[in-house]
């Protein structure tokens, strides 16, 4: 295991204006609960993904403009996919430390923390389909390893675990918007049962290890989370629409577009993430999204709207691509807002400008 700052060969890349506001406001958006990271060390499996790097730059961000004490980021990830622009131009930053390991093996990490944040996984469906042990492995071994890296820790503050609202399933029209007590309908032996059922059992490890040994962990159900920083080949369909805007083609959809999502913009996910950590009651779950329930044929439209480009209308050559597909998914934040004071303020359409003048910066 390298424990070297990696760099793709090339001088570290500036990171873009929108990923530097985004930081910003997440990191307004925690408000005195931010203090509590000064000083403090963070491991950070997945710090390369989407969410793991926003987690990444939201530390920097304080460094910068609040801590007189700086918070120490440690990431571990196995940079199969590379390692993110905004992370290679941290490689000169004393305050980030970034670890080539695969969490899912083990491994023998010397390093002392205070905080940890579980982030690493796959949760592209095209992806986790189609590297479903990888997938179940990361989601569950990864978790252990971190956990038990966490419990021989002498000041251990606060661990998270990215779980998913994808546990939920597709649930029931009585249940939506979505409590944190639904108990889910989830096929265990779908084509997505690789990462819906190791998620749910992710949370299993949760709670017993908040109950055996005291755990101060708390688990995040993301809602749909999109933004700049996001992979335009992810899969998803945001990026999916991204990537078409920017090449100045249709924007496809492979279904009528009739399906609900929520969808929430990074910035506002994140500061749910690291308040759910820092605030939330130990070994609970919480919803962390946008309550604004919409069709994707709705978003296709607005994404029109932004690009110029049309939408257009097709069939998927995988016949289980909408297999156990969610019909509707929008999360009750009752709870989130009760203990942590969590409250998103960017918009749909505030977002998808956000995010797609990022990928057309990334793609010049």
């Amino acid at each position: 295991m390298s424990h070297a700052v990696l760099n793709n060969g090339g001088a570290a890349a500036a990171t873009s204006r929108i990923l530097l506001e985004d930081a910003a406001h997440a990191a307004a958006a925690l408000g005195d609960a931010a203090d509590r990271l000064e000083g403090a060390t963070v491991l950070v499996s997945g710090g390369a993904g989407f969410l793991g790097a926003a987690m990444v730059d939201v530390l920097v961000h304080l460094n910068t403009h609040r801590f007189k004490r700086p918070a120490r980021a440690v990431v571990v990830d196995n940079f199969v996919t590379g390692v993110p622009s905004r992370l290679q131009a941290l490689a000169t930053d004393p305050n980030v430390e970034m670890i080539s390991a695969d969490i899912s093996k083990e491994i023998d990490l010397k390093v002392e923390f205070q905080y940890a944040i579980h982030a690493a996984g796959i949760a592209s469906p095209i992806i986790y389909r189609a590297k479903p042990l990888q997938t179940a492995d990361v989601n569950v071994w990864g978790l252990r390893r971190m956990l038990e890296l966490a419990r021989a820790q002498k000041d251990l503050r606060g661990f998270l675990f990215f779980s998913t609202s994808e546990i939920y399933g597709d649930p029931d029209p009585a249940h939506i918007p979505t409590r944190e007590d639904y108990r889910g309908y989830v096929s265990c032996t779908g084509p997505r049962a690789c990462y819906d059922e190791s998620k749910r059992f992710g949370e299993t490890l949760a709670v017993v290890y908040h109950q055996e040994f005291g755990f101060p962990i708390r688990s995040v159900r993301p809602f749909n989370v999109y933004g700049a920083g996001q992979r335009i080949d992810d899969g998803r369909i945001i990026p999916d629409l991204m990537k078409a805007a920017v090449a100045n083609q249709p924007l496809v959809l492979l279904s009528d577009g009739m399906a609900t999502r929520s969808f929430c913009y990074i910035s506002d996910a994140t500061a749910g993430f690291y308040r759910a950590m820092l605030l939330g009651k130990p070994g609970e779950a919480y919803n962390v999204g946008n309550p604004h329930e919409v069709n994707i044929r709705h978003v296709a439209e607005r994404m029109s709207a932004l690009s110029g480009t049309p939408v257009t209308f097709q069939s998927s050559a995988d016949p289980h691509y909408l297999t156990d597909n969610p019909q509707r998914r929008c999360p009750d934040l009752t709870k989130s807002r009760e203990h942590l004071g969590y409250e998103p303020s960017i918009s749909l359409d505030e977002g998808l400008r956000r995010t797609l003048a990022w990928a057309r910066e990334v793609s010049r």
